[in-house]
């Protein structure tokens, strides 16, 4: 056994995130797979499904580890992708709370990561559940939705003023209550990748003439009155959320530098905690992940430097914290200054051991396979071992393997 550079630093020292203490700073970050299961009391497949359970379950077995759930729909508005996991119903919550009950079991922690598609939904499948197709303006991302939305009869329209309102005191708002009722640690929301919140935060998306566009004050003020409601229904200890200011994806790009925007919003943030109400964490995607692409780093548009420099609490980091094994020269680096958390995703699909091997023997640690991540079979889920899979057999043994544009990695 190789013994691990990571296992005598601070990565492996306790640390305090809200109200809990991690026994250490290894992440697990959302990777949406598509496995809930159809409710006979519901249209489409949404409900956590037992698939789940052991998945969560057997990544939590280091004790003290958190969790962050796949993105997972916070009412059924906020869809548009089906095999995904919901929290608006009493059934769903019920449903995650056996989930909840096994990661702390393992004496592990748990986040929700609260979704909403928005623009970048598939239009077919929200007139399938008789949803609104919503966004802050009327911009699609690309060519595909648009087709979509044509051939589903269901147009793009832009939010009203009630229904932004709406979305913040009943779709959120539920979803926060039924997360807190289902035991989760924290409530983390999805406020990246081109979903709707963060289709909010970008010119590209956000061509609104009132109080929710046209400035960067404007422009952050959906998310602040989010935060800001969010945190009277529970407490702002567990609430979190996910920013990525640099992913150019699903019809996001940027004409000048984010950090602006980005640097303004983390800094309202930070004034609430100054006053009292600190979120748990701050989640931020590096800019060498733009979605399911690794950019070189030579080829990186920016630096999330700047977070840090804002927002003082807690930091989640996330992204392709494997470039430099085994030395991890920047897991050491970033979890330096004391109060950074580094996140891993796909090296958690194929590893559920992966803190301990990141402690004890970072060798043996199993190379994922990308082409199973979403296929409608379990292999690449709980059975993944890296090998012992046959892609002819498989292609024979199923449908045509679920596809997607664009993932939440």
């Amino acid at each position: 056994m190789s013994k691990s550079p990571l296992k005598d630093t601070l990565v492996f020292e306790p640390i305090q995130v809200g109200d809990v203490t991690l026994s250490n700073r290894i992440v697990y970050c959302p990777t949406t797979r598509f496995r809930a299961a159809k409710s006979p009391n519901e249209i489409g497949a949404h409900l956590p499904s037992d698939l789940m359970l052991e998945y969560y379950s057997q990544r939590a077995q280091y004790p003290g580890t958190l969790l962050v759930t796949e993105a997972t729909f916070v009412s059924r508005g906020a869809g548009g992708y089906d095999g995904i996991p919901a929290i608006a119903t009493e059934e769903e919550t019920k449903a995650w709370k056996k989930i909840v009950d096994a990661v702390h079991a393992k004496k592990s922690f748990i986040s929700l990561q609260a979704w909403f598609l928005g623009r970048v939904a598939d239009a077919r499948i929200l007139k399938k559940e008789g949803q609104k197709y919503v966004a802050p303006s009327v911009i699609y991302p690309d060519g595909r939705t648009k087709h979509l939305s044509e051939k589903a009869g269901l147009p793009l329209t832009e939010l009203s003023i009630p229904e932004i309102h709406d979305l913040i005191h009943k779709d959120y708002a539920i979803a926060a209550k039924n997360a807190m009722s289902a035991g989760f640690d924290f409530f983390e929301i999805h406020f990246a990748h081109g979903y709707l919140p963060d289709s909010f935060l970008h010119e590209s998306s956000n061509q609104r003439t009132d109080k929710y566009g046209g400035t960067i004050e404007n422009r952050a003020r959906f998310g602040l009155e989010l935060i800001d409601h969010l945190s009277t229904i529970i407490p702002p200890s567990k609430l979190a959320i996910r920013l990525s200011p640099w992913a150019e994806i699903q019809g996001i790009y940027e004409e000048t530098s984010p950090i602006p925007q980005f640097s303004y919003f983390l800094d309202q943030l930070q004034k609430r905690a100054n006053n009292g109400q600190e979120l748990g964490y701050v989640s931020v995607v590096e800019p060498r992940v733009q979605g399911v692409v690794t950019a070189d780093l030579e080829d990186m548009k920016g630096s999330n430097q700047f977070v840090e420099e804002v927002w003082k609490g807690i930091t989640l980091r996330a992204g392709n914290y494997t470039y430099d094994a085994p030395e991890f020269k920047q897991i050491k680096e970033d979890v330096s200054n004391g109060r950074t958390l580094v996140g891993f995703s796909r090296y958690f699909i194929s590893n559920p051991d992966l803190v301990s091997k990141l402690k004890n023997d970072p060798s043996s640690l199993v190379k994922y396979n990308r082409e199973l991540f979403y296929q409608p079979y379990n292999w690449g889920y709980n059975t993944y071992d890296g090998k012992d899979y046959d892609e002819d057999t498989e292609k024979k043994r199923v449908a045509k393997p679920i596809q997607r544009s664009e993932v939440n990695l």
